[in-house]
C-alpha cells in the first residue's frame, strides 16, 4: 500500500456529509456507485422525471426522493449537492443551492460562460461555501506526482503541450452532443478535458488563442483545433472532434524530457523520456477505477476544512478560454441570446 492508498483509505473513514444529488444519467448513476463503494452518505436525489428518480434512489439505497427540484435546495440535511444535469441547467441549479446554504460540486463544463461562473463564484465567496467543478485531471493522484517532479526543476521548463480528444458520434442531430437546446457540442463536452489539462500544465494564463472549428447542422461545433500561447511563451495545440475518434493522449515537452499519457482524463500513469540520453521513467500513482473517489474525497476535505482546494483558479481560466473561443466562432446558445 502506496502514500497515496493510505490518504485514500484515510478520507473514506474520515469525513461523511449529506449529498443530494442533482439529475438521473449516465454520470450521476456512476457518481451514486462509487459513493456507495467507498461508504459515503448519499441522502438524497431528485430528477426533472420524478418515476427517474424514485428508481434511481431504489438502485443505490438512497432515502430521499423530490417530487420537486426546488424541495432538495430547501431540504436542511442536505449540505452538499452534486449536480449531473445537462450544462444549460447548471447555472440555475448552483445559484439555487448557493443561496441556500449547499456546497456544490458540478459536474463539467460547470457553466455555459464566464458570466455565469463569475456570478456563481460570487455568491459562494459571499456565502462562505466551496464550489466546485467535477474535472477529474484535477484530483487524480499521478498529477499530484507530476506537479512535485516539475516543481523540482529537474525537466527545466515546458515549451510545448499537445492534446487529443475525440469521440465518435453518431450524427443524430436531436441527441444531447449536438443538440444546442442541450448547449451540444465538442467544447463543453470533451474540450473542457483538453483545456483543463493544459491549464494543469501551463504557468501562467492563457493570452493568444487561436483557433479553426466545424460546425454540425445544428449549429453546434463537431470540431476543433486549437492553439494557445501564454506571456512566458509556452505553447500548447489542441484537437477535438465528436465524430472522429481520437487517442486520449496528452504529450508535455520539457527543455529536458517530455511526458507522455494515455487516457489523461484519469490517468495512473506517465511516462517520462529524458532528451539527454533517452531514459525512461514510468511514474504509476492511483488508480483511474478510484477517479470520481478521488473527486469526493477532496470535495469533503475542502468542505470540512472550509478551504477551496479544487482548483477552482483552474476552473475559471479555463471558461474564460472557452467563453472566448466561442465567441470568436459567434456561436451562442439560446440562453446566450
Amino acid at each position: 500500500m502506496d502514500f497515496y492508498d493510505i490518504i485514500h483509505l484515510v478520507m473514506i473513514m474520515s469525513n461523511k456529509f449529506n449529498w443530494a444529488i442533482l439529475g438521473c444519467g449516465n454520470i450521476a448513476n456512476d457518481f451514486a456507485r462509487e459513493m456507495n463503494k467507498m461508504g459515503g452518505k448519499v441522502y438524497s436525489v431528485a430528477n426533472r422525471t420524478y418515476e427517474k428518480a424514485i428508481a434511481f434512489a431504489d438502485k443505490y439505497n438512497i432515502e430521499k426522493v423530490y417530487e420537486n427540484i426546488d424541495d432538495l435546495f430547501e431540504d436542511s440535511n442536505v449540505e452538499i449537492v452534486y449536480i449531473a444535469t445537462p450544462h444549460n441547467k447548471h447555472i440555475e441549479y448552483i445559484l439555487n443551492a448557493l443561496e441556500k446554504g449547499k456546497h456544490v460540486l458540478c459536474e463539467k463544463a460547470i457553466t455555459l460562460n464566464s458570466d455565469e461562473l463569475n456570478k456563481a463564484v460570487k455568491l459562494a465567496n459571499e456565502k462562505n461555501l466551496i464550489l466546485a467543478e467535477a474535472m477529474t485531471i484535477y484530483n487524480m493522484p499521478l498529477y499530484t506526482e507530476l506537479e512535485k517532479i516539475i516543481s523540482s526543476g529537474a525537466l527545466g521548463e515546458l515549451r510545448l503541450a499537445q492534446v487529443n480528444f475525440g469521440s465518435f458520434k453518431e450524427y443524430d442531430m436531436t441527441n444531447r452532443f449536438f443538440n444546442m437546446d442541450l448547449a451540444g457540442g465538442a467544447l463543453l463536452d470533451i474540450g473542457v478535458y483538453a483545456l483543463s489539462f493544459v491549464r494543469l500544465f501551463m504557468d501562467t494564463k492563457n493570452a493568444q488563442i487561436h483557433s479553426q472549428v466545424k460546425f454540425a447542422e445544428t449549429g453546434a461545433d463537431e470540431q476543433s483545433s486549437i492553439i494557445i500561447k501564454n506571456e512566458k511563451e509556452q505553447m500548447a495545440s489542441v484537437t477535438l472532434s465528436l465524430h472522429a475518434k481520437q487517442p486520449k493522449r496528452a504529450t508535455i515537452c520539457y527543455d529536458n524530457a517530455v511526458i507522455e499519457i494515455f487516457e489523461y482524463p484519469r490517468a495512473d500513469k506517465a511516462v517520462i523520456t529524458y532528451t539527454d540520453d533517452g531514459r525512461t521513467e514510468k511514474i504509476v500513482v492511483g488508480k483511474l477505477e478510484d477517479a470520481m473517489c478521488y473527486e469526493i474525497e477532496n470535495m469533503e476535505n475542502a468542505v470540512a476544512n472550509g478551504i477551496n482546494t479544487m482548483k477552482l483558479n483552474y476552473t475559471i481560466d479555463v471558461m474564460n478560454v472557452m467563453t472566448k473561443l466561442r465567441n470568436d466562432w459567434n456561436m451562442k446558445y439560446p440562453e446566450e441570446k
